[in-house]
């Protein structure tokens, strides 16, 4: 019984393990912005950030994907400081992160809409 307890433990953590890596994969953007409201980052922060808060690493691959695209959107700037590139976030930035942020109670409305499962009707 008790390894049966065990087993099962074990295999609920390595879901939400996952689960826990693929939301921070999906939202890594959204993640970048917000700690940008901090101060300006390079892409070594960032994974520094993520690892810390985290505790997984998100390859350099991903990070610099993800910077890439922000900053094509207008959404961060890049500079070399110091031999590295250092993002800031711009105004359309600050805004589009502002905008995620006040929308916390629908994004929580979304997501716990799409968890709860159909309730199956009572039999007959």
């Amino acid at each position: 019984m008790i390894e049966h307890r065990s087993r099962w433990a074990r295999g609920k953590r390595k879901l939400l393990k996952k689960m826990r890596r693929r939301i921070v994969r999906n939202f890594l953007d959204v993640l970048i912005l917000a700690e940008m409201r901090k101060g300006p980052l390079s892409g070594y922060d960032v994974m520094n950030f993520v690892h810390d808060r985290f505790l997984f690493l998100v390859s350099s691959g991903t990070i610099y994907s993800v910077l890439y695209s922000l900053e094509r959107n207008g959404l961060i700037s890049g500079a070399l400081v110091q031999r590295k590139r250092v993002y800031r976030l711009t105004d359309k930035g600050k805004a589009t992160i502002r905008e995620v942020m006040n929308a916390n109670d629908e994004t929580r409305y979304l997501v716990s809409g799409l968890l709860k499962l159909k309730k199956e009707p009572p039999d007959r």
